[in-house]
């Protein structure tokens, strides 16, 4: 079996559980034979490099470093979740200090050792934020970075399917958008339940407001049911977006992207729209919905605006009117 490319993967927190399910999902999907997994914890990054060679994957060319000169050299594409997990009784939010600085150290590395980077995903929380840090640290262009936010639409999707007693696939139309938190904004008027709108099934009031909650609230599910937090449905979604961008088949998914739009009011934020990642990046629509699931929208882009702002008062990134010195392509 021949591989979809030979351009070098680096993943970012390899020694992880995120991490270690991108490299063998990866290598599953035959992306690409090499790949350099990097973590700052050596005992860690190299024990997922012994696993990944001790499944014999043909023609996998895998190595390790906790050299950031060695991992981001010649990358092509980059997957990172190199940041803190959240922790039972922890919002995405109380990430936020600590892993947009690792963001921005991020950016400044992608900067100083490949420029020519193709694309790169971002999924540690809060994903919105850390994303955009990196983001104007980089250098790099808008269409060239996304962040994980497919988890909200699928466990919607997945919400919808259990109580319809349907194949998870027959939901169609059902997405989040905007921020990946708590904030979020359901978007289900356009929704299908095996071609029939969600209209027109019988749902009540009580049950649509309980399966909004469990799908902003899934991945505190997942903590409380596994006593960590979620690494499978990140990982395999995140080597989906690559596999994208390295010209695979396209993921339509919604994902965080940078957004600065007029049109919309919604200016200079990375948040969930409706996009596709092809081999030219990634690149975005305008949501459609009802005037409450804007209002919504909108509500979640307040939001992040404040979660911006914070990261400005804590200097990780400079005031919006200055990050074209930083950044020329924004």
């Amino acid at each position: 079996m021949k591989f979809l490319t030979n351009d070098k993967l680096t993943i970012v927190g390899a020694g992880g559980m995120i991490g270690s399910n991108m490299a063998q999902t990866a290598l599953m999907l035959r992306l690409t034979p090499n790949i350099c997994l990097y973590d700052i914890y050596g005992p860690g990054v190299q024990g997922v490099a012994e696993e990944i060679d001790h499944c014999a994957f043909e023609g996998a060319n895998v190595s390790w470093t906790t050299d950031p000169e060695v991992a981001f050299k010649d990358a092509k594409y980059i997957v990172s979740s190199g940041g803190a997990p959240r922790k039972e009784g922890m919002t995405r939010e109380d990430l936020l200090k600590g892993n947009c600085q690792i963001a921005a150290e991020f950016g400044d590395n992608i900067k100083k050792y490949c420029p020519d980077v193709c694309h790169v995903v971002v999924i540690f929380n809060p994903a919105d934020v850390t994303a955009l840090t990196a983001l104007i640290h980089s250098g790099l262009k808008p269409s060239q970075l996304t962040s994980l936010a497919a988890l909200d639409s699928t466990r919607l999707q997945q919400a919808l399917a259990a109580e319809f007693g349907v194949q998870q696939c027959k939901v169609t139309g059902a997405y989040t958008y905007g921020g990946h938190g708590e904030a979020m904004a359901v978007f289900a008027s356009k929704a299908l339940i095996d071609g029939k709108p969600l209209a027109e099934c019988s749902l009540s009031e009580e049950k649509w407001e309980e399966i909004k909650h469990n799908t902003v609230q899934g991945g505190s599910r997942i903590i409380k049911l596994r006593g960590r937090s979620s690494f499978q449905s990140p990982a395999y979604q995140a080597v989906k977006m690559i596999e994208a961008a390295m010209g695979g088949e396209k993921f339509t998914w919604p994902a965080g992207c940078y957004v600065d739009s007029d049109e919309l009011g919604i200016k200079h934020v990375i948040m969930a729209m409706p996009t596709v990642i092809d081999s030219e990046g990634v690149s975005y629509g305008k949501p459609e919905g009802t005037a409450q699931e804007m209002a919504d929208l909108h509500a979640s882009y307040e939001h992040l605006v404040k979660m911006r702002a914070e990261i400005i008062s804590l200097g990780i990134v400079p005031p919006v009117e200055e990050w074209s010195k930083m950044n020329p392509n924004l």
